[in-house]
């Protein structure tokens, strides 16, 4: 069972009680207009009622096909596009109001399938100020155009990608369409000698214990289940990178047969070695960053049909750098090994790679993982074939294809809009311009006004 959008879920749950149920409402005696009440009995603003909007694309980019066009017309009506196709050929109805992008090129909102919309918890920060960095995190994403996420661990701050996930979704946040994997769940080799962070990921130690973590998680709201096959890695003395190998098999097996038994997907965070192996051949739905990828493994994926989140600008940056020479005095590095691995994936015919960033609020600022875009093309992928990374593959693996991904009637209204070509130039994604998410308006730096 894939999971559903939260205002969709609201809706449903609004409508579950039969009227005759429901006491009448009284006459709104506050301030103002009578605001709408949410499922926790919280009041905000009701969001306006819907109307027909024009936007005219000078250019369009068609996720689909990865075909730039050129004079198109969307058409929306509220939160949902209702037509798109040549201006000669789709006529706006009278009244309308009209988005004027005839210099820009229109796009289908970007997704990012890696993030961490909390920064990792450090030892005096509250719980109210993590909430409200995570917060700003998560505009910080939507305003550089990325209008829907996965969010892939809250980094030691409980279930509380699960109440900014919920907030977004009922309207009371501006904030990107987003999956949560809420603690995440590693492996203790040891028995606990003191208790554990109910905050931090869930440790787990058997195959009974790893099955009731996974039914925990998803009953508390986890969309997906973020696990941990391989640890860290080193170099042996004559340079050979090596990893640390975490669940036993039996585990890793456990933990995914549960998740995909509850109708759910599990994202597993490897470097290499014997666990990044272990996670391809029990079925780990996404392979997260991949440092030691071969030849050998990336076609098991393909014939997994799992697909690969490379995270590049994230384990490429020159903190890689600087912690590789803190243990090797500067003998040996990991970008050139995940480098070529990347490379060799994305060259490996019907593997489906993924935009993911890493973005964590640390090294990598959020709003800035646009820069990904042009990370994937540097490794061999076409401007086209990186921008559908970040679309149609990222909306598939969601199981938001019928909603998210391209623009097309039926979908929702998540469009942004560049000045130039991204396909000339992919960096043009790093300087987005105009962000419409559910046909509402959340960044509009073209100046096209209505007409």
């Amino acid at each position: 069972m894939q999971c559903r959008f939260a205002m969709a879920a609201f809706a449903i749950v609004m409508t579950a009680i039969p009227l005759w149920a429901q006491p009448p409402r009284p006459p709104w005696r506050g301030a103002g207009a009578q605001p709408c009440v949410g499922p926790d009995g919280g009041f905000y603003q009701c969001p306006p009622a819907p109307r027909v909007v024009a936007v005219r694309a000078g250019r369009l980019f068609d996720s689909k096909t990865g075909q730039m066009l050129t004079r198109q017309v969307v058409l929306l009506l509220g939160e949902r596009i209702t037509a798109v196709g040549p201006e000669a050929r789709v006529s706006i109805p009278a009244g309308a109001q009209i988005i004027d992008l005839g210099q820009a090129t229109v796009l289908p909102g970007l997704i990012d399938a890696h993030t961490h919309m909390f920064n990792t918890r450090g030892p005096k920060m509250t719980t109210e100020r993590a909430m409200l960095i995570a917060v700003q995190n998560a505009q910080a994403d939507l305003r550089a155009g990325f209008t829907a996420a996965r969010d892939m661990s809250s980094h030691g701050n409980g279930y509380g990608d699960v109440e900014i996930r919920d907030a977004i979704n009922q309207g009371r946040i501006d904030g990107p369409r987003f999956q949560v994997s809420t603690l995440g769940i590693v492996w203790g080799a040891a028995p606990a000698t003191s208790p554990e962070n109910p905050l931090a990921s869930t440790v787990v130690r058997s195959v009974e214990e790893a099955r009731a973590a996974v039914r925990e998680q998803i009953g508390h709201g986890a969309d997906w289940i973020k696990l941990y096959p391989a640890g860290n890695y080193s170099f042996t003395a004559t340079g050979e990178a090596q990893y640390q190998v975490t669940y036993p098999m039996p585990v890793l097996q456990a933990l995914i047969d549960e998740t995909h038994r509850l109708g759910h997907k599990a994202g597993c965070h490897v470097y290499g070695g014997e666990g990044q192996k272990n996670a391809i051949i029990a079925g780990c739905d996404t392979i997260e960053h991949g440092f030691g990828l071969n030849q050998e493994q990336v076609d098991m994926m393909v014939a997994r049909k799992l697909y690969y989140d490379p995270t590049l600008v994230r384990y490429t940056e020159p903190s890689m750098d600087d912690t590789d020479n803190r243990n090797t005095g500067g003998k040996y590095r990991i970008i050139p090994i995940f480098e070529k691995a990347a490379s060799m994936a994305i060259a490996t015919k019907g593997l489906k790679v993924m935009m993911g960033s890493g973005v964590d609020g640390s090294t990598y600022p959020h709003g800035t993982q646009a820069l990904d875009f042009a990370s994937l093309v540097q490794r061999g992928m076409s401007p086209a074939r990186a921008i559908q990374s970040g679309t149609t593959i990222n909306a598939e693996v969601l199981g938001w294809q019928d909603e998210l991904g391209s623009i097309d009637a039926g979908k929702y209204a998540d469009l942004i809009a560049v000045s130039g070509d991204p396909l000339a130039d992919i960096t043009e994604l790093q300087r987005v311009r105009f962000v419409m998410k559910g046909g509402k308006i959340v960044k509009n730096e073209m100046n096209p006004g209505p007409h």
